[in-house]
């Protein structure tokens, strides 16, 4: 049955994601503006499209090209074997209709993005496009008709090429529901007229599967007769505790889109996909490259439309101590650079490169060992200074607080994360 009304606990939001997405894009735009004269005479189109299967498009890894030190991709297509990346994100120009990089890098002057695309384009691969993430301003909230914001986003594919679209709705846009109207129409109009585009929806995973909102939106989907390649969640941030509950969240998730679509379980499966995030996530929950080959391992089994993860800005080691906290640049665990991409190259069907280039930071300490502090407990109340472990982490607690999980308390809860064990 539907609900009139929305639960009074949203899922958790991601703010981590939303500073990735805009740390450094007004600085490179300034850049862009000084090198715009001479930019405009020389920047070439992105390279054609190669032919590349839909696989490649299921298993693109997220790719932020303007923020948090990114990584040469024909260097990590290289040493991964991976073809396609997933460039992130695309949002309203302000309080506009127009599409722009970041909300202030408009698609009509960006010089950036082709030469990217041009070089992954000449090594064979591809790059498919994400409008949204969280937070930030879309063009689902400001085109006002779903044939408005599929005109905006037909810019981007027309200017880049594109072959695969990707459609990441988070908080604050899938709470709003003309917006996610709109989207959901946009996508279903673009599909129509771009023949063969790959079109997938990716929204928040709860232990439930996906929450309110990621239902109703379903339901839009369901409402306007659109389905896409897949229907994506990201089961992280939101008190997961390793893969175990990602796969109980994809089983779950699996029974909603039975029950939204009339689906078989084979066929909600085959329209399912995951969006992981690697290392330490916004909520301090860890997922290391054991968790990322179960959560494959149940992908592969039962035949998921998608797997993927953000990020490969991400995929290598943080210099110094291996976990600083949270960062957008590097994962927080022990790794080889791009050890995370080789799972996405697996699911394409790809064997990955059997040798790999040393890191370029070497571990300087161990994994977490074991923990001295005692086991949170849900039943216990605590006050300000008392320490607890859980999940190989030190915490402790800035007020009185009970029954709250030490994992997904983020920035503004009572738990403060004081690193591993």
């Amino acid at each position: 049955m539907e609900r009139a009304t929305p639960p009074p606990s949203p899922t958790p939001a991601r703010p981590a994601r939303h500073r990735r997405r805009r740390g450094a894009v007004g600085l490179l735009s300034a850049l862009g503006l000084l090198a715009g004269a001479v930019a405009a005479f020389t920047a070439a189109e992105p390279a054609t499209a190669a032919t590349l299967g839909s696989n490649w498009y299921a298993s693109a890894p997220y790719l932020m090209p303007e923020d948090n030190s990114p990584p040469d991709a024909a260097a990590v297509m290289d040493a991964t074997g991976q073809k396609a990346f997933q460039l992130a994100f695309i949002l309203a120009q302000g309080n506009s209709c127009s599409p722009a990089w970041g909300g202030t890098s408009s698609i009509d002057s960006d010089t950036t993005m082709p030469a990217v695309i041009k070089k992954i384009r000449d090594k064979g691969g591809d790059v498919s496009v994400s409008v949204g993430g969280y937070g930030g301003t879309k063009l689902g909230q400001t085109c006002g008709t779903p044939e408005a914001t599929a005109a905006g986003y037909q810019k981007v594919i027309t200017k880049y090429g594109l072959k695969a679209i990707d459609f990441d709705l988070e908080e604050p846009e899938y709470e709003n529901t003309a917006a996610i109207h709109n989207e959901i129409g946009a996508a279903r109009i673009l599909q129509q007229n771009n023949p063969g585009l790959y079109v997938s929806i990716t929204t928040a995973g709860t232990n439930a599967g996906t929450g309110w909102f990621g239902t109703q939106m379903l339901n839009e989907a369901k409402s306007q007769g659109f389905t896409p390649n897949n229907y994506s969640i990201m089961p992280f941030d939101g008190g997961f505790n390793g893969a175990a509950a990602q796969t109980d969240a994809l089983v779950k998730f699996n029974q909603i889109l039975q029950t939204t679509f009339g689906w078989t379980e084979a066929n909600a499966y085959a329209h399912e996909g995951v969006s992981l995030m690697n290392g330490r996530t916004d909520a301090a929950e860890y997922f290391r490259q054991a968790d990322f080959q179960t959560v494959l391992d149940f992908a592969t089994a039962h035949k998921l439309a998608r797997y993927t993860y953000w990020s490969v800005n991400r995929d290598r080691q943080c210099p110094g101590t291996v976990d600083p906290g949270l960062s957008g640049s590097c994962s927080s665990v022990a790794q080889n650079d791009w050890d995370f991409t080789k799972f996405t190259v697996k699911f394409a069907g790809a064997t990955p490169p059997t040798t790999q280039p040393p890191t370029s930071n070497p571990p300087t300490s161990n994994p977490p060992g074991t923990c001295t502090d005692p086991a949170w407990s849900a039943t216990t109340t605590y006050t300000a200074g008392n320490k607890v472990s859980y999940n190989s982490h030190k915490y402790h607690a800035k007020w009185w607080t009970l029954n709250e999980n030490p994992a997904s308390s983020g920035q503004w809860g009572p738990w403060a994360d004081d690193g591993p064990c």
